[in-house]
């Protein structure tokens, strides 16, 4: 897994389907009804989630992207509430409104994170005609991708309509499906069903060997560029044309609630497709995306920090001796994930217990330690021509190996003042007997946010006293 996020504030995203209502009702159980044989649930707080395509919509909107959704809905409380919630995290809600038309509601009983009953509000809405083609025609043409996220509720009753469009105007489209039938969304770029899905389409798949030879055959058949099919504990797999097809383990942890991690998985492929990734490293974004979504309770959004965080588990980031400009990149992939970044600098010519005993002090105070150490020329203007004793790249290499220790870094600056303000830690962390104004780069880091932080060292234990008790013996 050797890629970076891409930059998706720059992506724009059209999404098309059934637009619904996810709504909670929480409380707490103590006594079984007297009326049936049911527990009694204390409603004691409730909460709306976007539902359906306007799930995807807003996962899509939380890594950053800028979002469209286009859907039917009724005029009423709940499309209201529906819109409250999307434009809230910047989703363009474009709503086809139809006033004698109920907006899909499901709601679900809760107690103790346990769902006890799910009541669907949907009255008559298989839909005669699905969303006119003249309302997203034009917004086609404002977006770098579409997503067609169909429910069956008749939103998307024609999507050929929507694909040729975008055909002809040289946009991807990502399918989501639903349905026995999947012929209506030929020459879509990537359909994702999942294995439950696939199979209605294409028969239950007797061997590993059958399930690879039926998907090639479903996306030749439907004229399509890829195919992917989630497999829940088997993770994904991609079929492209002229390529192997693609494996991808799962990522999940703990798998708490699948609920709209369909959802999560095509918001992300597309919100990575749209902002230039290609198809392998969005399917491996979109799989560390499913990984968190079904840790969390129903309907839920993926951060980018969540997704950078999961990266770091996967791949962790690089240890040790590095240089200036290797630093910065490691930096800024570590408070992505939102790590707290502390530094500290010093000689360090012998290494001795009062050092060890310090930085592991200061790494306590965040998630990673950096220790600048100053250079050999650096060492001799502060301390004299007979330091010092040992060059840095062997004071570097032993300051490495301390478990307390992420990176080490050399300055040749008499203070390291540049190199805090480059690196711009969240925690900078002195020894000794200082106040905040006298210490290098202190200014730097306060005006960024962060702290300093002043540490003593152990009494009696110096670089100095060791060298003259060497000396005197």
């Amino acid at each position: 897994m050797n890629f970076n996020l891409p930059k998706f504030n720059k992506a724009r995203v059209l999404v098309i389907g059934d637009i619904m209502l996810d709504r909670y009702w929480h409380g707490e159980t103590s006594r079984v009804s007297p009326e049936a044989p049911v527990p009694v649930v204390n409603v004691s707080q409730t909460e709306d989630r976007a539902g359906g395509a306007g799930n995807v919509a807003l996962n899509i909107a939380v890594l950053g992207c800028q979002v469209t959704l286009c859907g039917v809905t009724g005029n009423d409380e709940a499309a209201q509430s529906l819109e409250e919630i999307l434009e809230h995290q910047q989703v363009n809600c474009e709503f086809e409104k139809r006033p004698h038309q109920q907006t899909i509601t499901k709601l679900r009983l809760m107690s103790r994170h346990q769902q006890l009953l799910r009541a669907d509000f949907e009255k008559d809405f298989a839909l005669d005609n699905g969303i006119a083609l003249e309302t997203f025609e034009k917004l086609i043409e404002q977006h770098d991708i579409v997503v067609l996220s169909d429910y069956g509720k008749g939103t998307l009753k024609d999507p050929q309509s929507v694909i040729q469009a975008a055909v002809l105007q040289n946009k991807p489209v990502i399918v989501d499906p639903k349905g026995s039938d999947f012929t209506k969304y030929r020459q879509a770029t990537l359909i994702t069903p999942n294995q439950s899905e696939f199979d209605t389409i294409a028969g239950k798949s007797e061997s590993e060997e059958d399930f690879l030879e039926k998907a090639r055959e479903v996306r030749n058949q439907l004229d399509i560029d890829s195919l992917l099919v989630t497999r829940s504990e088997k993770g994904m797999a991609l079929f492209s044309a002229d390529k192997e097809p693609y494996m991808q383990a799962t990522q999940a942890q703990e798998v708490f609630d699948v609920t709209g991690a369909g959802d999560t998985v095509v918001a992300t492929l597309a919100s990575a497709m749209a902002a230039g990734a290609t198809m392998k490293e969005s399917v491996q974004i979109a799989n560390l995306a499913a990984g968190i979504v079904v840790g969390k309770l129903g309907t839920a959004t993926v951060s980018t920090q969540e997704l950078h965080h999961a990266m770091l588990s996967h791949q962790p980031l690089q240890k040790g001796v590095v240089s200036e400009l290797t630093l910065l990149d490691l930096i800024a992939q570590a408070k992505a994930s939102g790590e707290k970044i502390v530094m500290t600098n010093g000689c360090f010519d012998i290494l001795h217990s009062g050092h060890v005993s310090y930085l592991k002090q200061a790494a306590e105070l965040g998630d990673r330690l950096i220790v600048a150490v100053n250079s050999d020329d650096s060492v001799k203007r502060l301390k004299g021509e007979s330091r010092p004793l040992n060059p840095c790249p062997q004071r570097m290499m032993v300051l490495s190996e301390l478990s307390s220790v992420d990176w080490v870094v050399e300055f040749t600056e008499d203070t390291p003042k540049r190199l805090i303000e480059a690196l711009v830690p969240d925690v900078l962390v002195k020894g000794g007997d200082y106040k905040v104004e006298e210490i290098a780069g202190a200014d730097s880091v306060i005006a960024n946010g962060g702290n300093v932080v002043i540490l003593d060292f152990v009494d009696g234990v110096s670089t100095t006293n060791i060298i003259n008790k060497a000396k005197s013996h």
